[in-house]
């Protein structure tokens, strides 16, 4: 009877111990001497010792930080780019028996598709069109991590940074182009002024009278300032009256 206890408490020993709890977010890769046997889900789960093992995976989303990259562009433009991945692992085995350390291996692929990928842009592509980089570097890493069993969920690109000369250079080009922009709008607006006051002359000049109202108008204007000069035009009918006055009759 005392053998049987003595059996029983050993065996209910080796089971406390063989207790292993997955969380929620994680999977357990159980292995039997030494070969995959199969993935865990959450909860408790029994891995006897000495002849199986299991190693926990996080199934979370991570985020990777790549540190900045000395790249050039394909204008051969210098500039250094960091990024952020984040990726899940979507089959834990393989995350396990595919890839020494999945987090240092995404990070080391990351860095060297970020390069090979703004160097197949110019400086203005990858200035002007960052969403389209990350969405290709993305789908690149996706494709060589899928067999490692990480999935790449998103990668953005937080900054692009250029040379001081560069950026001296870009600026130059900025001023230059808001001035064209600016002597193309004052040029525009003298052209649509000059055809308003022709428009206006030939409107005065096909209606009788109106030049001697418009005359009227602008003495009334200049009046009410005590300080100004009145010169009076007369207008050109009443010239031609006193010519036709003043000539000598046959």
């Amino acid at each position: 009877m005392d053998i049987l206890m003595q059996i029983g408490i050993v065996v209910l020993v080796i089971i406390l111990a063989s207790i292993r709890q997955v969380n929620q977010y994680q999977r357990g890769v159980k292995l039997r001497f030494g070969r995959y046997v199969k993935t865990l889900e959450p909860g408790w789960r029994l891995v006897f010792p000495i002849f199986e093992s299991m190693k926990r995976v996080d199934i979370r989303i991570k985020a990777v930080d790549v540190p900045d990259q000395e790249a050039i562009t394909r204008d051969n433009v210098s500039a250094k780019i960091n990024a952020v991945i984040y990726y899940k692992v979507c089959d834990a085995a393989k995350a396990i028996i595919e890839v020494e350390n999945f987090y240092y291996a995404v990070s080391q692929l990351a860095q060297t598709t970020m390069r090979n990928v703004v160097g197949e842009m110019n400086l203005d592509e990858l200035l002007s069109q960052r969403e389209q980089a990350s969405q290709k570097i993305r789908t690149m890493v996706d494709v060589l991590t899928l067999p490692w069993g990480i999935q790449i969920d998103n990668v953005e690109l937080k900054d692009i940074t250029l040379p001081e000369d560069m950026k001296r250079t870009i600026a130059k080009q900025a001023e230059a182009e808001r001035e064209k922009r600016a002597v193309i709008i004052k040029a525009e607006g003298e052209v649509m002024a000059a055809e308003n006051t022709a428009k206006a002359a030939r409107m005065l000049t096909a209606s009788p009278g109106a030049l001697h109202l418009r005359t009227l108008s602008t003495i009334n204007d200049v009046s009410s300032d005590a300080s100004n000069t009145i010169i009076f035009a007369l207008p050109v009918e009443i010239l031609r009256a006193f010519e036709r006055v003043a000539q000598p009759k046959e």
